[in-house]
């Protein structure tokens, strides 16, 4: 149900608010708040402590898996020309998935209750606090939950000898974007590419 005239609290944990904007929620979540200081989400310390991530955690939890996903085809009989290959098409294939999340999932209008708190979940809240280092990457716990349907799809489709090499390179895919993302938001890139992307709003 939405409140006529909401009007979001930012003393308070916002993702129970968000919701009540309804139609009002896309204006909103676009007029953004530049803070280095996040918004408290939840009232609850443990799910606010799911919500919070260091960038350098992304590379120290998930490039171990990485290589150890690698390895596994390699001790399974692939030569190493091959894997490199299948870690590439790895990298392939989530760069191909994030551009579809972006362009038909974190960009959709809502207005519902739950699509509007969803949608600040998964991605609106970085178009409100777009300088929040500690919401710029993904939490590991959610990347942990999705990368079980990653890992059926990738076994479903491929061999069992490239199935971990693919998986391996999904996954450096994602944390290469996810490092990329928050330098190109609190870093001072000099390099042409970083510089143009930070230019051209591949932060968003």
């Amino acid at each position: 149900m939405v409140a006529q005239g909401f009007t979001v609290d930012l003393d308070k944990p916002l993702v129970y608010q968000v919701g009540h904007l309804g139609e009002a929620y896309q204006e909103w979540v676009h007029q953004p708040i530049v803070s280095k200081e996040g918004p408290r989400f939840f009232e609850s310390d443990f799910w606010e402590f799911l919500t919070r991530t260091v960038w350098w955690a992304i590379p120290t939890i998930w490039l171990p898996v990485v290589c150890y996903s690698i390895s596994v085809s390699i001790h399974m009989g692939r030569t190493v020309p091959e894997v490199a290959l299948m870690v590439g098409f790895g990298i392939f294939i989530w760069t191909l998935m994030e551009y579809t999340l972006h362009r038909f999932l974190f960009h959709i209008n809502t207005r519902s209750y739950w699509g509007n708190t969803i949608h600040y979940l998964l991605h609106g809240c970085h178009h409100k606090h777009p300088m929040d280092g500690l919401r710029l990457v993904f939490p590991p716990a959610a990347t942990a939950i999705l990368l079980v349907p990653f890992w059926n799809l990738i076994k479903l489709l491929a061999t069992p000898t490239t199935a971990p090499a693919l998986f391996g390179g999904g996954l450096l895919g994602y944390v290469m974007y996810d490092v990329t993302h928050y330098y190109l938001h609190h870093g001072q890139p000099t390099v042409e590419v970083p510089k143009n992307l930070k230019v051209r709003g591949y932060v968003c």
